[in-house]
């Protein structure tokens, strides 16, 4: 499918997004979803229980990997800044079926992240709450800040949060901007207060590889690569790469700022830079703030629950526990805005082409958002957070992105080769190496995941596949242009006597006649194929499809 169907804007009102997000915008876009209640507590629990100090080489090895994978979604985006990011890229280079591979493991990886991090949103604002002394009414005070079962904070921030998407993205960027710079405020004391409590000696107490814990000793829970060559356990650089397939959760995010190309103004130069300075930022921060945590306590001292809170607390610094649990509430409020942003671009981007209902793709006129895709989202959102035990499934959007990852780099190497000429407004240095790189990386780390890791998600692939089969190849909006063309005409018709007429107007390759490469919608007949969603207005040659 020809790029410029994929980047053209839609200009029906049913089908426009406005734009929203500027330069700086974009990178308080990517801070939002990257930093989260993560950096105060992933460091510390990979520390403790898998990587020892080596837990700074995981956090260099993950934000390594994703700076690689950044590249290829600045190239991909700049050339094609529509809204879907890596959905609309598969689309374009690899067609409908790919598309809708890459575009279901994006709906996994956002809607499973947004579930997992309001449940530890409630957790921490329940713990928030607590240590500041607040008691909670007795009749709620048993449905909140709950790892399982109804939680009503969980509810709250959910239906708080949709509401904010739904209203529109400006409404979301203002509360964006306030919170960021607020949480980067209370990431800054910890790395600056830790700072002063900080042992390099607990930096040179390398842990020699150990046994797996009890619960990890069973093939379904040790890593894939550990079953393949026999080796499991935590600590070691086995240890060291195991971490980094975990920690790469902190990273995700940087590519929910491609879903917003279609709002950016400038998107072909913006939003690379938006991508790669963000993700740059939020990898300097996370490397500062276990360099503190390994630095203020032993590796085998840290307390897996709250590792940083308690490592205050055993140095005298008791404040920071609140600057701690208010940085961690603020971190994962932006996280599940930017998420719901993200996952509401991808799926309004599906609708758009009819692989999932194209009513969900209508623009609200008051609010200049996909309100019913919002809506939707948001409801799936909690249906997910409150009756599934997601926290043990955190493993399955690691694994979603890394896969998403894989698909972005090769569309680059993909790219280059059958669209050499396409405008780019950013090129991957060193291709193909990067690209080859990132692949090689990023399928490294996703052989680091649990065995039933994998199984979960090749079931979830499997349902996709069926969706497809059973909805989107029937309702997809390309398959109804090319069922909508005429017959071709052979290019030279023989008349009864013998002679041969002259080439048909408007038919033959040239004319892109028939489905395939090049094929349009004019043809002989002048005629353009019907969508159905359309509302009037200039139309673009081809705009409806992707």
């Amino acid at each position: 499918m020809p790029p410029s169907q994929a980047t053209g804007r839609w200009t029906g009102a049913r089908h426009g997004l406005p734009t929203a997000y500027g330069p700086a915008a974009l990178i308080v876009l990517g801070l939002g979803v990257m930093i989260g209640a993560g950096i105060f507590s992933v460091a510390g629990r990979q520390a403790a229980t898998m990587a020892g100090p080596g837990v700074i080489l995981s956090f260099m090895i993950a934000g390594i990997t994703s700076l690689l994978v950044a590249f290829c979604f600045a190239e991909l985006s700049s050339a094609m800044p529509a809204s879907g990011s890596a959905y609309t890229f598969t689309y374009v280079i690899f067609g409908e079926v790919w598309a809708w591979i890459v575009g279901w493991a994006l709906v996994m990886e956002l809607l499973l992240a947004t579930a997992v991090v309001a449940r530890v949103w409630s957790l921490y604002a329940a713990q928030m709450l607590g240590d500041l002394g607040v008691r909670l009414p007795e009749a709620i005070a048993g449905v909140v800040g709950q790892g399982t079962g109804f939680d009503l904070f969980t509810l709250l921030i959910l239906l708080l949060l949709t509401g904010v998407v739904a209203l529109g993205a400006r409404v979301g960027l203002r509360a964006l901007w306030i919170i960021v710079v607020a949480k980067l405020v209370a990431v800054g004391a910890v790395i600056v207060v830790g700072a002063l409590h900080f042992d390099r000696r607990n930096l040179a107490a390398i842990p020699v590889p150990a046994a797996p814990a009890k619960e990890a000793a069973d093939t379904l829970h040790s890593p894939l690569l550990g079953i393949l060559f026999g080796q499991t356990g935590a600590f070691g650089w086995f240890g060291i790469f195991a971490a980094s397939a975990a920690i790469t959760f902190a990273y995700i995010g940087f590519d929910v700022v491609a879903t917003a190309a279609e709002e950016a103004e400038d998107a072909p130069r913006s939003i690379p830079k938006g991508i790669i300075r963000g993700l740059v930022i939020t990898t300097v921060i996370y490397i500062a703030v276990g360099v503190v945590m390994v630095g203020m306590t032993p590796y085998d001292r840290i307390d897996t629950d709250a590792p940083l809170a308690n490592a205050f607390r055993e140095a005298g610094e008791g404040f920071m526990v609140h600057v701690i649990n208010i940085g961690a509430v603020l971190g994962l409020t932006t996280v599940i805005l930017v998420l719901l942003v993200g996952l509401t671009r991808v799926m309004f981007s599906m609708a758009r082409d009819g692989l999932i209902p194209r009513p969900l793709a209508k623009i609200n006129r008051s609010y200049h958002s996909p309100t019913r895709v919002t809506l939707l989202i948001g409801v799936l959102a909690i249906v997910l957070a409150e009756f599934v035990p997601v926290l043990t499934l955190e493993p399955l959007v690691v694994i979603g992105t890394l896969f998403v990852f894989v698909a972005v780099a090769y569309g680059v190497i993909r790219m280059r080769r059958t669209m050499p000429d396409l405008p780019r407004g950013f090129r991957v240095p060193l291709s193909p190496g990067v690209p080859i790189a990132s692949i090689v990386a990023s399928l490294w780390l996703m052989v680091n995941l649990q065995l039933v890791t994998w199984l979960y998600f090749i079931v979830w692939m499997a349902v996709g596949v069926l969706v497809y089969l059973v909805y989107g190849r029937r309702n997809s909006v390309l398959a109804g242009m090319l069922q909508s063309l005429p017959e071709p005409v052979p290019p030279f018709v023989r008349r009864p006597g013998g002679s041969v007429s002259g080439l048909t107007p408007g038919y033959g390759p040239e004319h892109g006649a028939g489905p395939g490469p090049g094929a349009g919608p004019r043809y002989g007949s002048g005629r353009r194929p019907v969508d159905p969603g359309d509302t009037g207005g200039p139309s673009p040659r081809g705009r409806h499809r992707r």
